[in-house]
């Protein structure tokens, strides 16, 4: 696999292939990057949800379950889906994430009955999938009338300046940190290029609409270089 970004999106396959090389150390390397910031959005995301016991919570695109033990302390019935086989292998061996469900799944097919689950979260995954409107629109069909999404998503920062700062790191600095840390640097060129081609803010929250939710709102991140989303299943 090249690692380039052509190479990936012409092929769905290469990007499962890709998560499974750094599912090993995919953690610890997103720790590193963000400087300690994943765990601040994932605890943001978690709070973004209006569930409890009783819900169940549909976590796509969960890697190694990190996210989905976060949004288990809601006290919801958490799911983790994901569709690299890498991720969720390494994700089962973990002490942390005993008696999580895994599943294999891929976000644009989901294995769940129409308005079976009461919330969808994705987090840092929706860039990655082949189609993410087809993949907003599968997740409205999942979810049960008025029940909520949640998406969170590297996006715009918001002062000019820092933009400039977090562009230059991110194309230059990043694929270096990754090669330290990762066990596959050249994943990081790919994933680096992602983020820089995503849409902003707004043109993410009009993509989420046009999907069939309402209520479409976000909220930054560290200046903008993530921002969570959130919507509601209309009734």
């Amino acid at each position: 696999m090249s690692g380039t970004r052509a190479d990936l999106d012409r092929d769905p396959n290469a990007v499962a292939r890709m998560f499974d090389g750094v599912a090993a150390r995919y953690d610890l390397t997103n720790t590193v990057l963000s400087f300690a910031q994943d765990v601040r959005w994932r605890r943001a995301t978690r709070e973004a949800l209006a569930v409890g016991p009783g819900d169940t919570v549909l976590d796509v695109a969960a890697g190694t379950g990190v996210s989905t033990v976060e949004l288990a302390r809601t006290g919801a019935r958490c799911l983790a889906t994901d569709f690299s086989l890498g991720m969720l292998r390494t994700g089962r061996s973990r002490p942390a994430t005993r008696g999580l469900p895994f599943v294999a799944a891929d976000a644009l097919h989901l294995p769940f009955p129409d308005a079976s689950v009461d919330a969808v979260v994705i987090s840092f995954g929706l860039r990655n999938t082949v189609d993410p409107d087809a993949a907003l629109a599968e997740f409205a069909r999942v979810t049960r009338p008025g029940g909520t999404l949640a998406v969170c998503e590297f996006s715009r920062p918001t002062w000019a300046p820092f933009r400039r700062v977090y562009t230059d790191y991110l194309m230059r600095a990043l694929p270096r940190v990754a090669t330290a840390v990762s066990s596959n640097p050249d994943a990081y060129v790919y994933l680096a290029e992602s983020i820089r081609a995503w849409p902003d803010q707004a043109a993410l929250a009009q993509r989420i609409a046009a999907a069939g939710w309402r209520s479409v709102a976000w909220r930054d991140l560290t200046g903008g270089i993530v921002a969570l989303h959130t919507a509601t299943r209309p009734e």
